[in-house]
C-alpha cells in the first residue's frame, strides 16, 4: 500500500502555518520531505504530520525550536521517550526557577516602592528634608529646612 504524501501547502494549511514555516522547520531538521516530484515540489510523509503536531505541542509548552530539535534528536537515540521526559522536566525546572527569581526581584522592587511611598507621605512638602535624618545627613549644611525654621521664628 502506498503512503499518502502531502504537498507543502496541504501540510501548512493543516497546521495553520505558512509554507515558509514548513520549509524553515525542514531547514532546522525538524521534518523531512521524503521526495520531490518531477517539478521539484516537496512531498511529505505522514510522519511529518506527527512531528508537526509534536512541534506545535512543545511550542505551546514554551520550548524554543532549538530545544524541540534536541527533543527529536533524543527521541532518535531513545525511542522510549524517557530521555525526552527527563529533558522536559529539566526545562520546566529551569523555567520555574527563572519565574521564581522574577517574583523575588519584583517583590524587592515593590518593597522599595513602598518605602518611597512611606517616605513621600511623611514629608511636609516635596522639597522638605525627612527631619529625623538631619543630624546624620551628609548634606545637613545645605539643608533648606533650617532656613524655613529661621523664617518662622
Amino acid at each position: 500500500m502506498n503512503e499518502r504524501l502531502l504537498k507543502i501547502g496541504e501540510l501548512a494549511t493543516l497546521f495553520g502555518v505558512t509554507s515558509r514555516t514548513i520549509r524553515y522547520y525542514e531547514e532546522l531538521g525538524l521534518i523531512e520531505a521524503s521526495n520531490r516530484t518531477e517539478g521539484l515540489h516537496r512531498r511529505y510523509p505522514s510522519d511529518a504530520v506527527i512531528r508537526l503536531k509534536r512541534i506545535d505541542e512543545l511550542k505551546r509548552l514554551g520550548l524554543t525550536l532549538g530545544q524541540i530539535r534536541d527533543f527529536f534528536s533524543l527521541f532518535s537515540e531513545d525511542p522510549t521517550g524517557e530521555k525526552c521526559r527527563l529533558l522536559l522536566l529539566a526545562i520546566y525546572d529551569d523555567q520555574k526557577k527563572e519565574e521564581e527569581l522574577k517574583i523575588r526581584e519584583a517583590r524587592e522592587r515593590i518593597a522599595r516602592i513602598d518605602e518611597n511611598i512611606l517616605a513621600a507621605k511623611e514629608k511636609n512638602s516635596f522639597f522638605s528634608c525627612p527631619g529625623e535624618d538631619c543630624e546624620a545627613c551628609d548634606f545637613a549644611s545645605f539643608c533648606l529646612e533650617p532656613v524655613y525654621n529661621q523664617r518662622e521664628e
